[in-house]
């Protein structure tokens, strides 16, 4: 009887709901199947809309194909007219076309909380976003944006303006720019810094928010990006503030990196799953991290 009423009341409440807006990676270590995985293992379920077609495997990207943007704001809209969203979380985007659609269509929901991961090249190196791109997000989504969650390269090329001169920009000084630009926060991730220690920060219009330090682990991965913005949008969906969504999306993220495994020639892949492994290597008991809380939310 009791089982019963459970499954009656799930039915009657679905679980947060997270769309996400991505391309997909037949390698399944990025892009829409990242964000599919990771929404779903935190309990999420996850609405996919795909942005574009990539060939890829482990190694990296050969080629990408930009879908119509009419194709993806009515995949969008049809399930937006459907079902409550909690959360939209965006990744690869593949043309200035398509971040034009997507805007438009996230600025009909503005009390939905969104998450960009401005994915702008591949971990090889590959470029998946121009000038014009970078432009277009700058004015067309960041405004819109509760988090961003570029890696310090990304941060750097995503705050350049024209009338910046050569000098290479702190990641303090890229932060207060693209905070300028609109985002309610900015979590910038060091995985590219040099440095013994991985430092990811967050800040927003008052500086500093939380600087948490991870241990750098010894392989390259491919889809830890997509991983920790998909994470970061699931959290916010439970109710939890910014501050802390952002330590348990860090926290989940490197639990799947520490788990990852190689399936092919190229990167590890993030383990989104590694909870349902009973090995004792997986259990978060064994993190060894340090947070450094340098102010309050």
């Amino acid at each position: 009887m009791k089982a019963g009423i459970l499954r009656y009341l799930y039915m009657i409440q679905p679980p947060p709901i997270v769309l996400s807006f991505a391309a997909n990676d037949p390698s399944g270590g990025a892009g829409i199947q990242a964000d599919i995985l990771t929404l779903a293992s935190l309990g999420c379920h996850p609405l996919s809309v795909m942005t574009a077609i990539t060939v890829q495997d482990t190694a990296g990207v050969e080629d990408i194909v930009a879908l119509d943007p009419e194709l993806v704001a009515d995949q969008a809209r049809a399930v937006l007219e459907d079902m409550p969203v909690d959360a939209f979380k965006i990744g690869l985007l593949g043309s200035v076309e398509i971040i034009a659609a997507i805007a438009e269509v996230i600025s009909d929901y503005p009390d939905i909380p969104v998450v960009l991961d401005p994915v702008l090249a591949s971990g090889r190196g590959d470029e998946l976003a121009n000038e014009d791109m970078v432009q277009a997000i700058q004015e067309l989504l960041l405004p819109q944006v509760t988090i961003l969650t570029p890696n310090s390269l990304e941060a750097r090329k995503l705050a350049q303006e024209d009338d910046d001169d050569e000098q290479e920009l702190s990641l303090d000084q890229c932060a207060d720019k693209l905070l300028q630009m609109g985002c309610e926060y900015v979590l910038i991730t060091g995985t590219h810094e040099n440095t013994s220690r991985i430092t990811n920060t967050l800040y927003n219009i008052d500086g500093i928010l939380r600087a948490d330090e991870w241990p750098r682990l010894p392989a390259s991965y491919h889809g830890s990006g997509c991983t920790l913005a998909a994470a970061i949008a699931a959290h916010i969906t439970s109710g939890l503030p910014i501050y802390s969504s952002v330590y348990e999306a860090q926290d989940f993220t490197w639990q799947t990196l520490k788990a990852g495994f190689r399936p092919g020639m190229g990167q590890y892949l993030p383990d989104r799953f590694f909870w349902a492994n009973d090995s004792d290597d997986n259990k978060t008991t064994d993190k060894q991290t340090t947070r450094k809380n340098v102010s309050k939310d």
